[in-house]
Parts: C-alpha cells; sequence; structure tokens
C-alpha cells in the first residue's frame, strides 16, 4: 500500500483498462474487468477517453465486491477542460460508473492542443470544478495525468486542494527524470502509466541480459524497477495469468548499481506523446542493429 499525501492508502498496483475491454467484435466486454477483479485487483483505472466507464461500472456491480473495497479512478478528456464542461464531465462520469462517488478523478491532459493560449484558465477552471465536487464528497481525491511541473505550478496559482498523484509514461527508457524530481520534492506521487514499455524495451539486449542475470521476468523487471522507488503501476493485462503476473511482480531487489544502470538507460519504447508539442512519429519496431 502507498499513502497519499491526504493520508488515503491505495494499492501501489492497480488495473489499467485502456482498450482491455473491446472485444474481437469492435463491441465491448466487462469480462476483462470481471477477471480482473477476480484475481485480485481492487484499483481500476479508467477514463472518459476510454469509452468504458459503463463497461467498468457493470462489472463492479456484476463482481458482488462492496463498492468500498475497490478504488475507481477515471479522468476528464483534454475536450472538457474549462469549469463548466469538467462539471458535467463528472456528473457523466458518475452515470456511467453507476457510483455516488469517485475515488479518484484526474485532468487527463493539460492542453488541448500544444498551442492552446487559454491552457492556464481551462484547467484552473476543471481544477475547480473537481474541488467543488470534492467538498460535496463526489470525488474522495483528486489528481492529475501527465502534467509537467509547469502545468502544476500554473494549477497552483489557484488550487486549494493539493493534487494526490500524476500519472505520467515512466518505464525504463523513459524516466522523465525532471518531472519525478519535482514531484517527489512536492511530495505528489508519480503514477506509471504503461509501466512495461513496449516492443523495444522488451526486446533490448540490455533489458534481457538482466533478466536473466536476476531470473526474473521482463515483466518482473520491468514493475521492481518502478515500485523499488516507491511509484504507484497501473499495467493492463487481457488475460488472467498476465494479470496475476502483474499485481504479484517477483519480490526482489534491484542493486544500487544496477537500478542506476536502468534510470540512464537511452530513449526506448517512448509513446511519443508530450502535452506542449506535436505527437512524434515513433517506430515502435525493435531493430537489433
Amino acid at each position: 500500500m502507498i499513502t497519499l499525501n491526504n493520508g488515503t492508502k491505495i494499492d501501489a498496483i492497480g488495473f489499467g483498462s485502456y482498450k482491455v475491454t473491446d472485444d474481437l467484435t469492435g463491441g465491448k466486454s466487462v469480462q476483462v474487468v470481471l477477471d480482473a477483479l477476480e484475481v485480485g485487483y481492487r484499483y481500476i483505472d479508467t477514463a472518459a477517453f476510454y469509452g468504458n466507464e459503463k463497461e467498468i461500472g457493470d462489472a463492479l456491480k456484476m463482481s458482488g465486491i462492496a463498492r468500498r473495497e475497490i478504488f475507481v479512478a477515471t479522468k476528464v478528456w483534454k475536450t472538457e477542460l474549462g469549469y463548466e464542461k469538467t462539471e458535467k464531465a463528472i456528473q457523466a462520469s458518475l452515470e456511467k460508473l453507476q457510483s455516488e462517488y469517485i475515488d479518484l478523478f484526474l485532468i487527463h491532459w493539460p492542453k488541448e492542443t500544444p498551442d492552446d493560449p487559454q491552457w492556464k484558465e481551462k484547467i484552473q477552471g476543471s481544477y475547480a470544478a473537481m474541488e467543488d465536487a470534492y467538498a460535496k464528497g463526489l470525488i474522495k481525491n483528486l489528481g492529475l495525468s501527465n502534467f509537467l511541473p509547469h502545468h502544476i505550478l500554473a494549477l497552483n496559482e489557484t488550487a486549494k486542494v493539493k493534487p494526490v498523484l500524476d500519472q505520467l509514461e515512466l518505464h525504463v527508457g523513459h524516466t522523465q527524470d525532471a518531472a519525478v524530481s519535482y514531484l517527489l520534492a512536492n511530495d505528489i506521487l508519480p503514477q506509471a502509466w504503461s509501466p512495461l514499455g513496449r516492443t523495444r524495451v522488451f526486446k533490448h539486449p540490455a533489458i534481457i541480459a538482466m533478466e536473466e542475470k536476476y531470473g526474473v521476468t521482463v515483466s518482473d523487471l520491468l514493475l521492481r524497477f518502478l515500485l523499488q522507488q516507491g511509484f504507484s503501476v497501473i499495467p493492463k493485462a487481457s488475460t488472467k495469468a498476465h494479470m496475476e503476473g502483474n499485481l504479484h511482480p517477483k519480490n526482489f531487489n534491484i542493486s544500487e548499481s544496477d537500478l542506476w544502470f536502468l534510470k540512464c538507460m537511452p530513449s526506448v519504447g517512448w509513446a511519443g506523446e508530450h502535452p506542449d508539442f506535436e505527437r512524434e512519429p515513433v517506430d515502435f519496431r525493435y531493430q537489433a542493429e
């Protein structure tokens, strides 16, 4: 468990639901979420943008598990920034999740477009709407996603309630040290989305060599890299075997030397998304040469 800056305790490992509810027919399925709950996940991460809040809500009710035992996080999409739009987004998420409250509500991205001249006013308005919902008990914790230090500083100009965490793409090969250092210095938990990186990370010779050195799986190594630093992670998986592996990574310690080696790896596996710049065209295939 990890204790947030407001005293709330959360599981260090949550279940990421992006695209996992999509079925082969182009529809939605609740079964993967039910499988995750059966495996033992009690932290479910979703977002309005994922289009599966209703399926998450259905799965929660079908599971028979008491609502208070499951921590649900969702997010307002970047096209819904501003007080009124976010106020409506909160209500829409509550209805789709079929819940009287949301455990954690986040702003998904700080900017609708990299060149949006009104981004500061929009996130300040969104956060004010979140604070009002927080005061009413509709939201239990406030958070951010993909916010870098300068975005948080802009938010701090008007915010009254401190965010408890910030979701960032964090993994070996994309450690975002500047942003993480700021978060840690300000008692905001770094939470890793895409903590396992991508194929380029899995197939990197240095990762394969270290996997063999410790006698663990690549997933064990990559998750332990983040967990050992005290971060929270929200990996996603579609099969029970992978869900179980992610929820219960092998308990071992990466040596100080190897931890620094992994932190200093060259950029690899980045999704190409940055809130202040246009999306980078990234080739996720690993080329041995």
